[in-house]
Order: C-alpha cells, then sequence, then structure tokens
C-alpha cells in the first residue's frame, strides 16, 4: 500500500482543533491501512498579532477587544465546551489563555524530527483547553514538551534561538497557496481538502478516497 499523506494545519490555542483531532482519530482508528497513513502537523497561528507578553482569559480577551461582558463571553464558550464532551474533552474554556503560539509551533516542529509530533499536540492542546497553561510561559512550554517525549536541554536550546522559525512561516505560506484560511484544515494526499471540525463519516469518506488514488496511481 502506498503511503497516504495527511497534512493538518491547526493551532494548539484553537478548542475545534482539539475536536477536529479527536474525530480524525477516531476515523483512523477504523481505516483497515491505518499504517500507511503519515500525518503531518502543521502550523497556523490563529492570532500572530497577539503580544508575546500578553497572557489573559478568553474573557478578558473578548472584554478588551469588544466590549463583551465576561458572563456573555462564557454564554458564548458553553456551546464548544458542550461540542467538545461529545467527544470526550472537558473543556474549562474559562481557564484558556489565547497566548501567542509561535514558540510552541517552533517546539512542535522540533518534536516533529524527533518523532513526537502527535505526542505533543496532544499535550498542548490538552495543557490549553483543559488546564488553563499559559503556552506562551516559557517554563510550562519545557515541562509540556517534556511530559510529551522530549529532551529538556534541547528544548530549552530550541526556546533560546529562533530554531524552526523558518519551518513555522513555511506552513503558514503552504496553508495559503492550499487556500487554508481557518483551522482546523486537513489535506489527504495533497489534492483533497476540507476545513472545520468535520464529522467522522467525512473524514473517513477522504481517507478512503485517497487510497483509491493512491492504488490508482
Amino acid at each position: 500500500m502506498n503511503e497516504i499523506t495527511v497534512d493538518i494545519w491547526s493551532d494548539v490555542i484553537c478548542p475545534w482543533c482539539y475536536i477536529g483531532k479527536r474525530r480524525f482519530e477516531a476515523a483512523l482508528a477504523d481505516f483497515e491501512d491505518r499504517d500507511a497513513v503519515r500525518v503531518r502537523w502543521r502550523s497556523f497561528e490563529l492570532d500572530p498579532t497577539t503580544p508575546a507578553d500578553i497572557d489573559e482569559t478568553i474573557a478578558q480577551r473578548m472584554l478588551r477587544r469588544q466590549g463583551i461582558p465576561p458572563e456573555q463571553a462564557l454564554d458564548l464558550l458553553s456551546g464548544v465546551t458542550e461540542v467538545a464532551a461529545g467527544e470526550g474533552l472537558e473543556y474549562r474554556l474559562d481557564l484558556a489563555r489565547p497566548v501567542n503560539t509561535f514558540n510552541a509551533h517552533r517546539v512542535v516542529h522540533f518534536a516533529a524530527e524527533q518523532g513526537r509530533a502527535e505526542p505533543l499536540q496532544e499535550r498542548l492542546m490538552r495543557a490549553y483547553a483543559m488546564e488553563g497553561a499559559s503556552l506562551a510561559d516559557r517554563e510550562t512550554l519545557t515541562a509540556l514538551a517534556v511530559a510529551a517525549g522530549l529532551d529538556e536541554p534541547q528544548v530549552g536550546a530550541v526556546l533560546d534561538g529562533d530554531s524552526y522559525a523558518d519551518a513555522v512561516r513555511a506552513d503558514e505560506d503552504l496553508a495559503r497557496r492550499f487556500g487554508v484560511s481557518g483551522v482546523p484544515s486537513f489535506v489527504f494526499g495533497e489534492a483533497y481538502m476540507t476545513s472545520g471540525a468535520q464529522p467522522v463519516e467525512v473524514l473517513a469518506g477522504l481517507l478512503r478516497r485517497t487510497r483509491s488514488e493512491a492504488a490508482a496511481h
């Protein structure tokens, strides 16, 4: 069986991306050729203009930017929390801190070289959506990376320099070429794209379609 590539653009502070990850995992679990699937996690910053030193909750940001009272902001977040619960995810978006994620994406690229991208994505998404962790905090980010199986001194070296900055920007440039404007976005076999936290059956159908295309070549 030829290799099937699935490129997934996401941001670690995107609640819908974590839901999309769970649904993709469910689709992959029932896919008979899952061992032939190569997943490539791609960087996407929901808000690259977020200052690196800003650390506030979603409700605080909505109040500052849009004048939305905290109670109303949390009300607006309740819908995605309910959807997440359907996927077995216990969101605490009242604690979530939508910080600048550029450094987190750099560490994910480092993790990919170590074969640890998926565990790190999982740990970062969980920490953001369920634990109120600030993924822009160096100590926190390092601890989460170590928990995902990475070497602490090596992570520190990445964070102290600018390693993988070009890789993050290359992913974002590639997203524009594919027409990715929001996340999560999935590109199957570099040919078929779908955006949003699609139902499991949609993702499973795209896996089968990509397999058929690969078999034809």
